[in-house]
């Protein structure tokens, strides 16, 4: 039986807990908190904080693993290559690893590649003379952090005067303390999902997305297929290709986010060296595509045959359930709206749980998922069913 360790083993990282275990594997599993929800399902775990390279390192060895991966978190991806260097095992390069966190670089990189169609692109840090800066900006701008997860920290900024303190709140969220500054982009946000398999890259699927307003941007659903013209779809796809061979990314998923402009423009604004968050790997990819993502990304990650044939598949759809502050007064029948909505529904909802505004990924409250025979009735359905969680569980302020 071969050993895998997943690095973190919260909420997200516990589906692939789940589906390491399934598969056979002897599944292993490391977080911070020792309370984390993937510790249920893993055969054994450890509670070491999943960005401490050597700590995490140390128990792989005793563990004498055949294989590592991160998922859905930006936090795990430097130590998952760590150890696959360490280890000679399948994995991230580290040095592309370290390139990856660093937004900034990866802009830089995929500008000069002429990946997209990028404008402007800076890197602010606390040296930097940003009324300086300022001066030389095309405004409106995006402000986010140089590395970190999700969007925290990440801002719109129209004008000058609101430009240093989105800096430093982009900064303060960032673990190096330094952020992007790039073009603004009026378009629609897209998601790309990919798997790179003895160095050949396999996009998976184009996604289409729905986000807060701002000055928040944060997910609140997916749908595949999307909207988009074939050809531009087709574009988006050969984008992403291209921008993981000139950041040098040779192995296992990537998740990357773009914008795409009614002009069929394409600007790739985020990329991270794992499975995306938000559901993406256990229910949109195999729901929207018919392929089996977390099984062939775990056999990539211990050496075993990979088969990315789809099966039977349809649309799909999904909601976050993101909501305003206050405290939940009662919980709807859950179990009775997936059977009367064909819907399979996601929480971490308690009565008397107090609730945060959603601003970043980190305020949900959990996920609808909705399949359907076309996308439009996929997104209506799921849509109806997170209006009537909104209107049941009452929570008042």
């Amino acid at each position: 039986m071969k050993k895998i360790l997943i690095i973190g083993a919260g909420f997200l990282q516990s589906f692939v807990i789940r589906k390491a275990k399934e598969m056979g594997y002897e599944t292993l599993t490391v977080d911070a908190d020792p309370n984390a929800v993937g510790f249920r399902y893993a055969d054994k775990y450890e509670i070491i904080n999943i960005v401490d390279e050597k700590a995490c390192l140390s128990y792989a060895q005793k563990e004498n693993i055949d294989g590592v991966l991160t998922a859905a978190t930006d936090y795990g991806v430097l130590t998952a290559a760590y150890i696959a260097d360490q280890m000679n095992l399948g994995g991230l390069d580290y040095e592309v690893a370290k390139l990856i966190k660093n937004k900034y670089r990866v802009r830089k990189c995929l500008y000069e590649a002429k990946v997209d169609d990028t404008e402007q692109a800076f890197e602010v840090n606390e040296s930097t003379d940003i009324a300086f800066l300022c001066k030389k900006l095309s405004f409106p701008v995006m402000v986010k952090p140089c590395d970190g997860s999700g969007s925290r920290g990440a801002s719109r900024v129209d004008d000058k005067s609101q430009f240093a303190d989105a800096c430093h709140n982009a900064m303060a969220a960032s673990i190096t303390h330094r952020a992007e500054v790039e073009t603004f982009i009026v378009g629609r946000e897209y998601g790309a999902e990919s798997l790179i398999i003895n160095g050949k890259v396999h996009v998976l699927s184009i996604m289409r997305k729905w986000m807060t307003e701002p000055p928040y941007y944060a997910e609140l659903g997916h749908a595949i297929p999307t909207d988009l013209p074939y050809e531009v779809e087709e574009r988006a796809k050969r984008c992403v290709e291209r921008a993981i061979k000139a950041l040098g990314i040779n192995f296992g998923s990537v998740n990357m986010d773009m914008l795409i402009t009614s002009e069929g423009k394409i600007y790739i604004i985020d990329i991270g060296a794992r499975m995306g968050g938000n559901m993406i790997g256990s229910c949109i990819i195999p729901y929207g595509t018919g392929i089996d993502y977390m099984a062939n990304m775990i056999r990539n990650a211990v050496g075993d045959e990979v088969d990315l044939t789809p099966c039977e598949h349809g649309a799909v759809a999904t909601r976050l359930l993101a909501f305003g502050d206050g405290v939940v007064k009662q919980l709807p029948d859950f179990e009775k709206i997936e059977k009367e909505f064909d819907v399979e529904i996601y929480h971490h909802l308690e009565v008397g749980q107090t609730v945060r505004e959603y601003h970043t990924n980190l305020d949900g409250c959990g996920y609808i998922i909705a399949k359907a025979k076309n996308v439009d009735t996929a997104v209506q359905k799921a849509e109806k069913v997170l209006k009537l969680i909104e209107d049941t569980i009452f929570m008042i302020d």
